[in-house]
């Protein structure tokens, strides 16, 4: 399999996806989603900090692991469609890419969107005419 643009980004979406559900990492708070048919997986506003409430941090950031997986998948397909069609990836979409791996990257410094994700967003800006 040729490694391309896109295909980094479906595999990144699948490996992501997979870490949230997994029992080593996030399949505790997984199961309990499940358990409620993934209809609440919080309390909503009434655990925002500014109301008073207690925010469930482990369940917020299960369901962000995850769903932001799910979120490249689609998108690394995508890229991969342009990619086999031989149609420039838009200079716009990979420095949009890197804009949101840069927040990324400040909000949480030692994780997968530094050592990942930076090189490749960085790679693919660089190759775009």
């Amino acid at each position: 399999m040729k490694i391309t643009n896109g295909n980094l980004l479906v595999f990144t979406g699948i490996m992501h996806s997979l870490f949230g559900v997994l029992p080593f990492a996030f399949g505790k708070q997984f199961s309990g989603f499940m358990n409620t048919f993934f209809f609440k997986i919080s309390n909503g506003l009434s655990e925002f900090p500014l109301l008073n409430g207690k925010m469930n941090y482990e369940n917020f950031s299960a369901f962000w692991f995850f769903y932001f997986g799910l979120l490249l998948i689609p998108m690394g397909v995508l890229v991969q469609f342009l990619e086999k069609n031989n149609i420039q990836v838009p200079k716009k979409f990979a420095i949009s890419y890197l804009v949101v791996v840069l927040v990324g990257v400040y909000m949480i410094p030692f994780s997968g969107m530094t050592i990942f994700m930076l090189p490749h967003a960085i790679y693919m800006v660089a190759t775009k005419k």
